[in-house]
Parts: C-alpha cells; structure tokens; sequence
C-alpha cells in the first residue's frame, strides 16, 4: 500500500495556507469541485514540489439502486488525470434515486445517505464499484459515512459490510474514524468492533474531522475542532495497523493556520500512540464474526434496492409519509439537516442570492424547498428559487427585487446576458442592496 502520511483536505479558502504549512505530505480534493483544463494554481505548485493529490469524489451514488452514471465516470476519470493522482475515492452512499428502475420521480439528496446493510444493497453496491474499478485508471477506495438514521432490518454490522465488500471486489478502504464516532452516537455502534471486523490490510486512508453535539445527536460537520473521542478512535485503529495516511478535513468554519498545524500535530500524536500501544502489545481485540446470508435471489435485487431507497428519500425531500420501521424523530433530524446542507450550497454557486436577499434569504429558501426536491443540481435549484420569489413578487423591497430579477435573467436564458452591459446591471443592483443595509 502507498505510503502517503499527513495531508489535510485542499479548499480554496485555505490554499494559502497550506501551502505554507510544515510537513503537509499530500492534499485530498474534492473531485467535483476541479476542472480538468483549469486546475487552480495552488494545486500544480503543490504537484510541482512533489505534494501528492488526490481527487475525493461525492456524486457517484456507489450504494445507489442505479448503476454509476457515464457521464459523471468519465468525468471523474478525467480529474484522476488532470492531478496525476495515484488513488480515487468515493463514498458508500445514495445520493439519488427515482427514476425509471422504481417508475417514480427522480430526487435528489444533495448529500450522502447511508445504503441500508442488506446482502441486496451489498450485491448492488459490489456491482457498481466493479463497474467503476474497470473505468478508472487507478485504484479506488470508498468511505465510509456518517449517518443520523438507520435503517430497519439490516442485516450485517458495518464492520462485516466493509469486509464482505472487499472480498468480492478487492476495493480498498477509507476509514472516517469521525464517522465511526458519529455512528456511536446517533445509532448506539460499536466502533471498536467495526474496527476489529475491518480487513486492515485494505486501508488506503484514514479521514479525521470534527463535528458537534446537538440534542443529542451528533452532526459530522467538518467545521468544528477535532475532538478527543474521534484522536481516541484513531489511536486505537493505528495500534492495529499503521495507516498509510491520515488526513484532516475540514470545510467550512475555518480557524487560522495555526490552529490547523495543532489539529494536525494532535493527529499525528494520535498515531504514534497507537503504535506505541502496538510495541507494547496492548492492542484491542474481539471476536470476529461473519454475517450469513439469507435465502433471498438476486433477481430484481436493483428494484428492490431502488424502491426502498426511493421511499426513504422522499420522505426526507418530498414530504412523503416516513417508511415503517424508520425513526420519524431521527428522519425528522435528517430532512431538515439535508434542507439546510440545501441552502448553504445554493448560497455558495450563487452567492449573490444571500447578498440580495440578506438575512431573508435562509428562511426563503427553506420555504421554498418543503415539497420541492431538488432534481437538477444546485444552479438549477438555485435559478427555481429565484424564480420562484419572483412569481410571488417577493422580496418585498423594491430595490431587492429587481436586482433580483437581474441576477435570474442573465441566467435563466439561453445565453448568457452577462455578455457587456447586463452583467454591470446585475453587479451594480446588487451592491445598491448591499450597500443599503450596511
């Protein structure tokens, strides 16, 4: 396996930063947010002083009752190759689903949600990582993620989940060690036993991030400090294996550099413990145990996936009655996080919605989405929004709302109008809004 150390996760808001910071071995990218013919800058001076890259893909749906989409395949191929990167990863998610295999409308989540642990959805996902290993030009490892429901009748642990998988597939493993510690606390698992169940030869990386409490629940955040329970988790996974790299993510909130380069430092003592604790044999232990396979064929497996999945997710975009045996509190928990996680990226591809709308834009949008899933992705979603508050003859203030109506017509045509004087329109209404309330 790849000796990769210590890297962090590369975000435009920190490339700076890291590239100034001591002993950073290796960035992870978010695959999506690279364009092949225009990798940023900060990324090829890091490349050029031997700094590995690798591409960390969020829209593939691997768990997804679909097989992986062509498009979005090649797509990811292609950013493999633009950063030389010798590993891609991919997450253990649905992020979709709908459409033509169930006969329903096609949601999407906007975000990773668990697949259910079932001997149907592993056979689904084995498929579609098969597909996606004889595409790529390199090696993919999957995460696996952070969940704030569970699903009824599962029938393995995700320690068995993860091992039936690479046994079939030879896929290697990303191990969140803060999405063990999310699973602990919103869905009472045993995260040193899914360590102990984990094929350790098969770790590529290990993902370390922090998150926050709230009633109860845990939210992995990537905006919060890393706490000691998941430096804990890390401890005891390096006292049975050395991983071949540990990175730190983080995506918004970010501290000063400083206070990463602690972060990062606290990680790589974590490690050292654990592998002091393995020199002097105090490694934890358990007792292994395979899952067993029930009677259930595989014919029609991706149907029944994809209908399970699909009325989850309604549920949690559409408003549709909750599934039976699902916690509606927790799918409450989750609609409502997937709602915000909604906003947030919207204000981010169009982030001169928040500067017009001020502080009404948050519960605008949120207004605006209860019943409307998202189907297009974010600037489609985001050009619906705006045509919505403009059918409503919303916002209220005038100034507002034509450059509202601006910012949606140099978008919502065929072209472009931000070609010349309209994009001096839109930019000069704009800042008279922001301007006003200032």
């Amino acid at each position: 396996m790849r000796r990769l150390g210590t890297g962090i996760g590369w975000r435009p808001e920190i490339a700076d930063a890291v590239e100034r910071m001591p002993g950073i071995d290796w960035v992870e990218v978010v695959a999506e947010n690279v364009c092949p013919g225009h990798v940023p800058e900060s990324l090829l001076r890091l490349r050029e002083r031997g700094v590995t890259v690798i591409p960390h893909g969020v829209s593939l749906g691997l768990g997804g009752a679909e097989r992986p989409d062509e498009g979005r395949l090649a797509a990811l191929a292609e950013r493999v190759e633009a950063l030389g990167a010798p590993l891609v990863t991919e997450h253990i998610a649905f992020v979709r689903a709908g459409g033509p295999l169930t006969a329903s409308p096609a949601l999407e989540a906007g975000h990773l949600l668990p697949v259910p642990r079932t001997w149907d959805a592993l056979d689904v996902l084995c498929e579609n990582v098969r597909i996606v290993q004889d595409v790529l030009p390199v090696p993919l490892a999957v995460e696996n993620i952070a969940a704030l429901f569970s699903w009824p009748g599962e029938e393995l642990t995700e320690g068995q989940f993860l091992a039936e998988l690479v046994e079939r597939t030879g896929v290697r493993l990303l191990i969140d060690v803060a999405n063990l510690h999310t699973n602990h606390v919103n869905r009472g698992e045993d995260p040193a036993r899914a360590l102990s169940e984990l094929p350790l030869e098969a770790i590529a990386y290990v993902h370390v991030a922090g998150g926050v409490e709230r009633d109860g629940v845990w939210h992995d955040s990537h905006a919060h400090p890393v706490p000691s329970s998941v430096l804990a988790l890390l401890t005891d996974l390096a006292s049975r294996v050395t991983p071949p790299g540990v990175l730190l993510e983080r995506d918004d909130n970010f501290p000063e550099p400083g206070e990463l380069e602690k972060e990062l430092a606290a990680i790589r003592g974590a490690v050292e413990e654990g592998e002091a604790r393995a020199q002097g044999g105090l490694v934890s232990t358990a007792t292994v145990v395979r899952g067993e396979r029930g009677s259930r064929g595989r014919e029609g497996v991706r149907e029944r996936v994809g209908v399970a999945q699909a009325a989850v997710l309604s549920a949690l975009v559409a408003g549709t009655p909750v599934p039976e045996g699902f916690d509606r509190v927790r799918m409450g928990v989750q609609a409502r996080a997937l709602a915000a996680k909604r906003a947030d990226v919207v204000g981010k591809v169009a982030p001169e919605l928040p500067v017009i709308l001020g502080a009404g834009y948050r519960p605008a949008f949120l207004e605006y989405a209860q019943g409307r899933p998202m189907s297009g992705g974010y600037r489609l979603d985001a050009l619906d929004f705006a045509g919505h508050l403009l059918r409503a003859d919303l916002p209220h203030d005038a100034e507002a709302r034509h450059a509202l109506r601006e910012w949606w017509l140099d978008r919502a045509g065929p072209a472009p109008r931000s070609q010349g004087p309209a994009k001096g329109r839109v930019a000069r209404a704009a800042r008279r809004v922001l301007l006003g309330r200032s």
